[in-house]
């Protein structure tokens, strides 16, 4: 499906999402990167070693989910937008989700976006609660977006003006 529609199937999905125990113990990095192509920032920027070294430069990241603490630093260095935190323990009702940005303007804290999936779609509305944006992050911003937490899976990326559901 994946080399079809761009769209990871639910195998591909399951292969790559922590464990739901992990994800119930708060942010965790899911790295939905399925192709080998000769890349490593993730491994190379990862504090935590929650990525491991890579032995061959075409490797697909071997991810720790146990050792990842939710820093979004994988997020910023992945040139194939491709890692995104999530955090189901946010709040009661919501979850926050940091996703990779590299347009202009960037969203402003308290701005309502529309959430999309994977496809593309828009399946809710979220709110931005934080953009990071420092000249280590070269260009790439974490925006950090809380959405409804029966969303929190599927969100991968939002749509300024696009507010109402």
């Amino acid at each position: 499906m994946l080399k079809q529609t761009g769209v990871p199937s639910t195998d591909d999905l399951k292969r790559v999402s922590p464990s739901e125990v992990r994800l119930a113990l708060g942010p965790v990095a899911i790295i939905e990167c399925f192709q080998k192509i000769p890349c490593n920032p993730c491994a190379t920027s990862c504090p935590q070693g929650a990525i491991k070294p890579f032995v061959d430069i075409n490797d697909l990241p071997d991810f720790d989910p146990a050792l990842c603490n939710g820093c979004a630093i994988c997020v910023a260095n992945c040139p194939g937008l491709a890692i995104f935190v999530v955090d189901e323990r946010y709040s009661e009702d919501t979850a926050l989700i940091k996703l990779p940005y590299e347009f202009a303007p960037l969203p402003e804290v308290g701005t309502m976006v529309g959430v999309l999936n994977r496809g593309g779609q828009q399946i809710g509305v979220g709110k931005i609660v934080r953009v990071q944006n420092p000249p280590r992050f070269d260009r790439t911003a974490v925006v950090h977006v809380e959405v409804p937490k029966c969303l929190a899976r599927e969100v991968r990326f939002l749509a300024l003006g696009a507010n109402k559901r």
